[in-house]
Formats: C-alpha cells, structure tokens, sequence
C-alpha cells in the first residue's frame, strides 16, 4: 500500500512557533510512513521545515504590526488584491499537486483569520473532491481569548461544516479545550488530545550557564535582551549568561546587543542545542510560548516567565498563570521588564529550590502520528 500522503498547512505570522511546532509533528509523520508535503507562508527559518519532508513555500506574509493587525508581505508593503489571489491560487494548486488522504490545518480555524482569503477557497475545493481527504486542525492547547464577538460562534460552524478531526497538541490534566474555547463540547466527538508537542529528551549539556534568556523567534525580543544585559551588571560576575536573541531580531539591534555584552554573557542568534543548554542551566527566562515551555519542561530547570500581551494576546498570560500557580515558575508582567527589576526576579528565582515537574505528556508529535493513521484507516474500511 502506498504511503498516506498528507498536505500540512502553517502560516507564521510574527514568531516562529507555530512553525517549529508544526515541523515536529510534520517529520514524526514522516517517520511514522507518511508522505508529507508541508506549506508555509511565512519568511523562511532556517532547519525548517525538515529535510525529511516536501516543502512549498507561498510568497510570505508576516503580521503588519505585534497586535496582527493587518498583512504585510517581506518587504514590509501592505499585501494587495493581486498577492492574495496569486497565494490562493499557488496553494490550491499545490494542494492539487499532492493529491492527499489528509489535510491539517495548523491553528485555523481557531486562529489564523487573517488567512481566510485563502483557507475557505482551498476548504471549499477539498470538499469536492471525491473521495475527500480527512481533514484535520491542529491546535496548542491554550487558544487566545478576547476574541470578538461571534468569532466563536464562527469557528464552530467552520469546524463542523469541514473538519474531522480537532488535534489538541496538549495534556487535558494541564489544560483543556473548554477552558478557553466556549464551544468545545459541541464538538467533543472531533477532538483528540495528542500530549505536549516538545522535542526529544536533551542530550547532556555540552556548556553550562546559570541564567539562559531566550527571546522566541526574536522579531520582538529587543527589550527583554537590552534589559537582560543590563540586569547581568547588576548582578554578581560570577553568573554566567547566556542570550539567544532569536533568527529575527534586527542585525543592527543584535550587532549593538553584541559589542554591549559584559565577559560573563555570551550572544547567540540561534543554538540548535537549546533543549540541551536548558537541561544544564539553572534558570531560564523567557517568553511563555508554547514550544519555549515544552523545552523548560523536559529541561526540569527553573523558569521566569515573561508574558507576550501585545496586541491583547492572553495565551501566554493563561499559560504562564498556571505554571505561577502550580509553582513551577514566576512570572514577571512584560510592563515590568526593567534591568532592575529583571536582576530582582533572576536573584529571586536562583535562591528557590528546583521544582517538581508534573509527569505531563510530552510525546505529542508521535500520539499525532498514531492519531492520524488510526483516523485514516477506518475512514477506509
């Protein structure tokens, strides 16, 4: 029987999250036998997606500001008519091209609006085709809340209209669908919790550092980097630093970051070896996304939390609160993100004891896999 061939939308708008996570789950497809074609829509990352899969990449947008507010493409240009037409025309003949048993739909439709100009063209083409591939959602498990009204409402008749399948990429005794989607029990019968999607267990730390900042995909990283090398000169010098600024941050801003930066804090763009780095360090500070917190959780090292909330985001907050809670990390409000400030919360945290992690789920990638082929052979039956 040949491969089951599957067609893996994602579209990063501002970080690169949604991308990392999606190319996990994309090459534990492929090492589950699947064929798989992966199409992103953002400026290209380095590493991703893998080399274990296709990949087409649709003339990027990116997010015209933090708050997602509107679409601009590479050059920074508000994206016209014409682009978007030329990008749904080129994913769905792309998606022709593949010919696939399944379609995943990273975030959309629960995230992603902005693309709907060409998500419900290419919806609306995969339902006329005979026989119709699965098609499935791909989702973190905290969504963003504060949406406007009757968004909610309109996922839900999106979802039940042309979805099969809603993969919540999360553990339900961490969070639960309902607690931040108000309709997810109407469609309960479509949802599948896969575990956390985190990479594979780190390899022993080849370099050790007590304080490790990371600023995600770095497009919007420049004050917590600033005010961490100010925070390190507060501090004693025996702490060794380390700052991964992120692919995205400005050359001129990392260049400046970088002749700033004291003998005891070293600069990176991007270590591949992050996951590792975490599991020696003694704390880490970062942002709260999705996949950064995976990393603290196989890492097992402590964690300060700094909340993205441009643009009215609460994912990160919701996240970060319950960590705050179950005292696995501390939270520092984005407002507060001073070097005094900074260098009093990393004190704070270096003098807790180390936590105790929950025995969460962190298998996420593969459960998909098995999610997947489980759903497609009885759709064959």
């Amino acid at each position: 029987m040949a491969a089951r061939r599957v067609f893996f939308y994602v579209q990063h708008l501002l970080g690169i999250g949604h991308l990392a996570r999606a190319s996990r789950i994309a090459s534990a497809l492929a090492a589950g036998g699947f064929d798989v074609t992966v199409v992103t829509g953002g400026n290209p990352v380095p590493g991703f997606p893998g080399s274990d899969v296709k990949h087409v990449a649709l003339p990027p947008v990116l997010a015209g500001d933090k708050g997602f507010s509107g679409l601009a493409d590479a050059d920074g240009n508000p994206v016209s008519d014409a682009f978007k037409q030329r990008r749904r025309d080129m994913l769905i003949e792309a998606f022709i091209a593949c010919d696939p048993d399944i379609v995943i739909f990273e975030a959309f439709p629960f995230g992603r609006r902005q693309m709907r100009f060409e998500l419900m063209p290419l919806l609306d083409v995969i339902a006329r085709r005979e026989p119709r591939p699965l098609v499935a959602a791909s989702l973190r498990d905290i969504l963003q809340e504060r949406v406007k009204p009757g968004r909610a409402e309109e996922t839900l008749e999106v979802v039940k209209a042309h979805f099969d399948l809603v993969l919540v990429h999360g553990d339900p005794a961490f969070a639960k669908l309902e607690e931040t989607y108000a309709y997810a029990r109407e469609i309960e019968d479509k949802v599948a919790y896969t575990g956390l999607v985190a990479g594979p267990a780190p390899e022993a730390a080849a370099e050790r550092f007590d304080v490790i900042v990371s600023a995600g995909g770095g497009a919007v990283g420049k004050e917590l980097i600033g005010a961490a090398l100010q925070a390190a000169s507060l501090l004693p010098r025996t702490l060794k630093w380390c700052l991964v600024t992120g692919p995205n941050m400005p050359q001129p801003d990392y260049d400046s970051f970088s002749a700033a930066a004291p003998d005891n804090v070293q600069l990176f763009r991007f270590r591949k070896d992050f996951a590792s780095l975490l599991s020696g360090a003694r704390l880490s500070v970062s942002q709260a996304g999705y996949n950064t917190v995976c990393d603290i959780f196989h890492a097992g090292c402590a964690s300060l939390l700094i909340p993205f909330v441009a643009g009215g985001e609460t994912e990160q907050s919701t996240r970060a609160e319950r960590l705050e809670k179950l005292g696995l990390a501390g939270v520092l409000p984005e407002a507060d993100v001073t070097p005094q400030r900074l260098a009093d919360a990393v004190e704070m945290m270096l003098a807790r004891p180390k936590p105790n992690l929950p025995p969460l789920d962190l298998d996420g990638a593969s459960k998909t896999a098995d999610i997947l082929l489980e759903a497609a052979s009885a759709r064959s039956r």
